[in-house]
């Protein structure tokens, strides 16, 4: 099956082969559904959609085969030895699909541009090639062997807790020597539980790409999900770890990006009341063929128009003020957005203006009439008016003849002689 564009009657047919194919075996890769589809530019969403369409069927679709097929895709020159670890069903595919591996690698690193390409996010992209090498020596799993290592963790955490239990001289040597075996065993096993479902966390983690996280960040965040899952793991229930543990990986992303994703941290509930309006704004601007109301998403999301306008405001990101603008980049957002406290830098040397006129006529004037004049209006360094007692005491008078001084002063400087250097300035 080539990986060329099907016509729709035989994608339909290939449709039917893949899920009785599906059927037989339990489980499908999604590079079997994306070669037989041809699926030339496969999406997270076109993903996600056939996982939920075969999954309605019985059967669970693998997400770890193109990571695996990533690492598999370096250029010859580059390529490490393949270990002796590896499966062989996935090193005899190797061959035969290297259009679905380019897709793969393209799934698993989304943020592949020319300027990547070029080498220009190369040393971006180098930690995750490593890290995909590193995890694809790893061999996977099947049922027996999922079950096999939860029951040696389950024996480590019961040895465990005995341990635990027994005082330091309590208990025969030998038999705290086989629970502290049996522990390190659990231990062993619980790592190799972990490693070998790495690949499930990339194959997750890809999806959620580009809203806020790097993707290192957002594997390790999953992986933390996984040891999380493995602890919770209850392998008496019959189901499948992957299945369990896609929940806690999911669940781990989603919390780290509500909480490190944006630069002002929204409260998780919040981040769902958000996602869900924005949901319905989009499904109600594709029927309505136009931007709904505040009014009409508050109706279809079950809130009050306030609410919804609230959330509007919150799912607002914030824009930094050095952002460039046009293509030339020689002007920020900050240089068009008014400054409302700032002077406006005419009435700043008006002001300056004044003053000096202000000082020129004062030196008209005697000593101590500037002296009664700068302090009765605050004229001086410290800018602070002082009353006719206040100024009275510092020359030692009485507020009746400080007083007086100014009176005589003011009329002084009203006489045109003195006025016309400050009639510009106090308008019509």
């Amino acid at each position: 099956m080539t990986a060329e564009a099907l016509s729709p009657g035989a994608a339909v047919e290939e449709l039917r082969r893949l899920i009785a194919l599906g059927r037989d075996r339990g489980t499908i890769t999604v590079d079997e559904v994306l070669i037989g589809l041809g699926s030339p530019e496969p999406t997270p969403e076109f993903i996600e959609a056939i996982t939920e369409l075969l999954g309605g069927q019985g059967i669970v679709v693998d997400p770890e085969e193109p990571v695996v097929d990533a690492v598999q895709a370096e250029p010859e020159a580059t390529r490490p030895e393949p270990p002796p670890t590896r499966p062989a069903a996935v090193a005899g595919r190797a061959g035969g699909a290297r259009s679905a591996r380019q897709r793969s690698e393209a799934r698993v690193r989304p943020d592949r541009s020319p300027d990547h390409a070029s080498g220009v996010s190369r040393s971006t992209a180098d930690p995750v090639r490593m890290y995909l090498q590193e995890i694809g020596r790893v061999p996977l799993l099947d049922a027996g062997g999922e079950v096999a290592l939860a029951k040696r963790i389950q024996a480590g955490a019961a040895a465990s807790e005995q341990l635990r239990r027994l005082a330091p001289g309590d208990g025969d040597r030998q038999a705290r020597e086989v629970l502290e075996a049996v522990q390190l065993d659990g231990a062993e096993a619980r790592k190799a539980l972990i490693q070998a479902n790495l690949r499930l966390v990339v194959s997750i983690a890809k999806r959620y790409v580009g809203r806020g996280m790097l993707f290192l960040d957002l594997i390790q965040e999953g992986n933390l999900g996984v040891m999380r899952a493995v602890e919770k793991f209850d392998h008496s229930k019959g189901f499948k770890f992957s299945t369990y543990a896609t929940w806690w990986i999911r669940q781990a992303i989603t919390r780290a990006i509500a909480d490190q994703g944006r630069t002002i941290r929204i409260p998780v509930h919040m981040v769902e009341n958000v996602n869900k309006v924005m949901r319905i704004q989009r499904q109600m601007l594709q029927e309505l063929e136009r931007e709904p109301t505040p009014e009409e998403v508050a109706v279809r999301a079950l809130m009050t128009p306030e609410r919804v306008r609230e959330i509007y405001r919150i799912s607002q990101d914030p824009l930094s003020l050095d952002s460039p603008l046009g293509e030339e980049d020689d002007a920020n957002l900050g240089d068009f957005i008014e400054d409302r406290g700032a002077e406006v830098p005419v009435d700043v040397a008006i002001r300056e203006l004044l003053a000096d006129a202000v000082e020129e006529v004062l030196e008209e004037l005697s000593e101590r009439e500037q002296e009664i004049v700068r302090l009765r209006f605050g004229l001086n360094a410290q800018g602070q008016a002082r009353t006719l007692e206040e100024v009275g005491r510092e020359f030692g008078v009485t507020r009746e003849r400080i007083r007086q001084i100014e009176s005589k002063t003011l009329a002084k400087l009203r006489h045109p002689q003195h006025s016309a250097k400050l009639r510009d300035y106090l308008g019509p």
